[in-house]
């Protein structure tokens, strides 16, 4: 995959399809459909920043690129996209064969614009919003990590901070002498005019007769905004003293009922203050739920403990009383953030749900951050918001109010994007009929983005049937451009273009150009996020099935075989992974939703949905490396063969990093032996997956869980559920030292069989 990996170095773009099926027929034969997953802000060492706007076509908008033609001496350049003619101004009088711009450098397929010199650049915002219904050691472990936080954020951006249980509190932090709190009921609705009125915003200004009130260029004094977002050097001190006063929600719960908790009205308070104080510029309302919302329009459960939280059978089954009304408000509030630009991370730690199967589509759809955790006392959570603010070699790169839109040949449309992303409702002739994810539009608006942020582009072609034979196609390459345009971590406005070529191919004969362009890893990657969107957005839709026949299909067409042999059937290397990678994910909690619960199934979807094709197959198949006396470090087959009592295994699993200690290894340690100065050797060979451990933990956002375990312990569950069960209760006996799984699951070997006699039928 070395080829699609470099591609991947100078674009950020993978594609399932590196030579494209021409027609719609050839696409819709090929299964995967044409797609690409595309990281917008993906760090480039060697791409240039040009400091001047760049030039468009004056028909189709795109931005002269390496594909166009150029006439040097008439001074034209013709655009791959529309074909039209374009004058290059005057600034590029002196341009020549010898004397190209960057933008028309073959190897610059990506380049960035930085026009914004002359723009004052706007600090970034955050606003705090803290759950205070939870047990005082909770909250503890909250407010001594907030305080770490606060300590990191950069000294000139704007700090806000609403609490929240019963009631929300919202903080005003201009008089740290007097501390002040404006107060809303959980349960009532409030408006962003009813806000302002009560948080007397118009005390010295009298309130405008028309127009939307939106920050200070439309009358609100930049006075009243600074009570409550001050800039975080000014307010540290105001901040950790409320911090530390910050005590337990005082509302008494009785014995049979839940805590009254209204996160769904105190994220509406956060999103109308920031709509008011601060439309259009890079804002973040950061939520720390610590339990399930009982409260206001977006509760998931009501008070009573007689009522279970829904589980994934009362969602298929309809019977979720809050389910629909609590989404349909989580709607209305992701198109509320949109508008104003504003972004909605979520930090949920509980043992019980908290509600992100609900507040999934406010978060997602303005790019958010997501953190799942059992306690804001552990490691997933306290070191996951320390990454946020870090800086340095492994920061996220936060970035904020991007535009991402795109333009390609006419012979391509796009469905949708499947991603943190939301439609601007650009309709256009590059929209397909088909909607995919966010769809019928050719504009994005991405508020916030990080450097790992990836969407998946899924594309239609709509080229009927191949022209005849004697008519040679003008050009059988198809063109895509991708345009973001964000604001940069350092506050300048920016626009990063991305074009692509790639050659396409139909008719007879076909098969082999396109197998040689296959990227499994990232075909893998498209159906999992397929998949995961077709199980939230249909009803009836059985994955297993969808997965399966996708399969046969692909083998079928794409295998070397005589019809009705199974023992005939090959697959061409380039495709010889991808039903191992087809069978992990039918197995994969993207898939399988029993033993986890409707928050967990969103939380994983939500991430797999934003990272790139290298994380995103770690979800998919787990790695698996072993460490043993023998030899060094070696990559393992994710197989229940790999068990061995004088074997370590390190287990890569994205959410959960496993160290797993062979029967003998385990007893070893509990004697000590590595303490001794003799068995240094032992001592080495424990260390070693502990430090390969933590460097995967430090690359990774969210941090990822540790579990350390011993063969036949209670928690080698982590390792064994994601293996292969290729020696099973009822099957072979283990080799000396091994281990089998307790599983009705077939293992890959029966799989395969299976798919190879359907597939040559």
């Amino acid at each position: 995959m070395s080829e699609f990996m470099d591609l991947e170095s100078q674009d950020g773009v993978r594609m399932p399809w590196n030579v494209i099926p021409g027609t719609k027929q050839e696409s819709t034969n090929s299964v995967v459909p044409v797609s690409a997953i595309y990281t917008p802000i993906k760090p480039f060492p060697s791409m240039p920043v040009l400091p001047y706007a760049p030039l468009r076509c004056r028909t189709c908008r795109s931005v002269l690129n390496p594909f166009s033609t150029v006439d040097y001496a008439a001074k034209i350049w013709i655009c791959p996209f529309c074909f039209t003619r374009n004058h290059f101004p005057p600034h590029y009088a002196s341009i020549s064969d010898e004397n190209l711009p960057a933008e028309l450098f073959p190897q610059y397929t990506t380049i960035e614009y930085d026009s914004s010199i002359e723009k004052p650049t706007s600090p970034p915002v955050f606003i705090f919003v803290v759950d205070t219904c939870m047990i005082e050691e909770e909250l503890s472990f909250l407010k001594s990590a907030l305080s770490q936080a606060l300590g990191l954020l950069p000294d000139h951006s704007l700090v806000g901070l609403i609490t929240f249980g019963t009631f929300v509190h919202v903080h005003e932090l201009g008089f740290p002498n007097v501390p002040k709190t404006y107060i809303f009921k959980g349960s009532k609705d409030v408006n962003k005019e009813q806000l302002l009125e009560q948080m007397s915003f118009f005390l010295k200004k009298p309130k405008p007769a028309t127009g939307v009130i939106a920050g200070p260029r439309d009358g609100l004094s930049t006075e009243s905004i600074a009570r409550f977002l001050l800039p975080a050097s000014d307010c540290e001190f105001a901040l950790n003293s409320v911090l530390e006063e910050l005590q337990k929600d005082p509302s008494p719960v009785p014995a049979d009922q839940r805590a009254t908790r209204c996160t769904s009205t105190a994220l509406s308070v956060a999103a109308s203050l920031l709509g008011a104080c601060v439309p259009g510029s890079g804002a973040r309302i950061m939520a720390f739920i610590g339990g399930p919302s009982t409260e206001g329009q977006g509760a998931i459960v009501s008070k009573n403990l007689s009522e279970p939280i829904r589980s994934h059978k009362d969602l298929d089954k309809d019977s979720a009383p809050h389910f629909h009304k609590a989404v349909k408000f989580y709607e209305g509030l992701s198109k509320q953030l949109v508008n104003q630009g504003h972004v909605l991370d979520l930090f949920a730690c509980a043992l019980d749900q908290v509600g992100i199967a609900e507040l999934k589509i406010a978060v997602e759809r303005t790019g958010g951050l997501v953190v799942l955790a059992e306690s804001f006392g552990h490691s997933v959570f306290k070191d996951s918001l320390r990454r946020v603010f870090q800086s340095g070699d492994y920061e996220l790169g936060l970035s904020s109010n991007g535009i991402f839109e795109i333009n390609f040949s006419k012979d391509v449309k796009v469905q949708g994007i499947i991603g943190p992303c939301a439609s601007l409702e650009k309709k256009g002739p590059l929209c397909s009929d088909t909607v995919v994810g966010q769809g019928s539009t050719s504009a994005w608006k991405m508020c916030g983005l990080d450097k790992a942020t990836s969407l998946c582009l899924i594309f239609e072609i709509v080229k009927k049937e191949i022209p005849d034979a004697t008519v040679q196609p003008t050009s059988n390459q198809f063109y895509f451009q991708f345009l973001t345009y964000y604001q940069h971590s350092s506050g300048q406005m920016r626009l990063r273009v991305t074009t692509l070529s790639r050659r396409w191919v139909a008719g007879p004969g076909s098969l082999q150009e396109l197998i040689a362009g296959f990227d499994q890893e990232a075909a893998a990657v498209v159906m999992a996020r397929l998949v995961s969107f077709k199980m939230e957005s249909e009803a009836e839709f059985d994955p297993i099935r969808w997965l399966d026949k996708s399969l046969i299909h692909m083998c079928s067409r794409f295998g070397d075989y005589q019809k009705d042999s199974p023992s005939s059937f090959s697959l061409s290397p380039r495709f010889s992974i991808f039903p191992q990678f087809m069978f992990h994910l039918r197995r994969s909690q993207f898939v399988q939703v029993f033993n986890n619960s409707p928050d967990e199934t969103a939380y994983f979807r939500m991430i797999l949905n934003r990272e790139n094709v290298t994380n995103s197959v770690v979800m998919i198949q787990p790695s698996l490396i072993s460490y043993s006396f023998h030899s060094g470090p070696e990559p393992a087959l994710l197989d229940v063969a790999a068990i061995a009592a004088d074997r370590i295994l390190l287990l890569d699993a994205y959410f959960t990093v496993v160290i797993f200690h062979g029967s003998t290894i385990a007893q070893w340690r509990k004697a000590g032996y590595q303490d001794l100065p003799e068995h240094q050797a032992f001592a080495q060979l424990l260390q070693a997956p502990r430090d390969d451990g933590d460097q995967i933990s430090k690359e990774r956002f969210p941090v990822p869980r540790l579990v350390i375990c011993d063969q036949h312990g209670s928690q080698a569950r982590f390792l064994l559920a994601k293996l292969n069960p290729s020696a099973t209760y009822n099957n072979e006996a283990p080799l000396p030292g091994g281990d089998v799984i307790f599983t009705d699951d077939v293992s890959f070997e029966v799989f395969l069989d299976h798919l190879q006699r359907l597939a040559v039928q």
